[in-house]
C-alpha cells in the first residue's frame, strides 16, 4: 500500500474498529501523522492541538485494526498505560507480521 492510499483508507475508516490493517497501511499513516503534527506545531500551537485531536480517533482505529491483523484484541492498546515497558510491548505487537486469515472454529463431531 502506498503512502497516499494508506492516508485515504485510514481517514475513510475514521472510526471503523473492525477488520484488519496491514503493516504498510498502519506505519505509513503513523508517518503522516507524525510529520504533519510536527509541521502543524511549527505553524501554530492551536493548529497542532486541532490536528492532534482530529487524528486521535483514526490513529486508535488504525491501531485496533493492526492489532486485529496480528491476532490480538484492540484492547491491547491499553498496555501503553504501563510506563515505558507498555509502549515498547505495544510497538512490538504493531510491528509484527500479520497472521492472515484466522481459521474458523470447528467443533469435533
Amino acid at each position: 500500500m502506498t503512502f497516499q492510499e494508506s492516508i485515504k483508507v485510514c481517514f475513510a475508516k475514521y472510526v471503523d474498529f473492525t477488520g484488519r490493517a496491514t503493516r504498510s497501511e498502519y506505519w505509513w499513516f503513523v508517518l503522516f501523522v507524525v510529520v504533519a503534527g510536527i509541521a502543524a506545531s511549527y505553524i501554530s500551537s492551536t493548529l497542532s492541538v486541532l490536528f492532534s485531536l482530529g487524528t486521535l480517533l483514526p490513529m486508535i482505529a488504525a491501531a485496533t485494526r493492526r492489532l486485529h491483523d496480528t491476532g490480538r484484541s484492540g484492547w491491547w492498546q491499553l498496555i501503553s498505560l504501563v510506563p515505558l515497558v507498555g509502549s515498547i510491548i505495544l510497538i512490538v505487537f504493531l510491528a509484527q507480521e500479520g497472521k492472515g486469515e484466522v481459521a474458523p472454529l470447528t467443533l469435533p463431531a
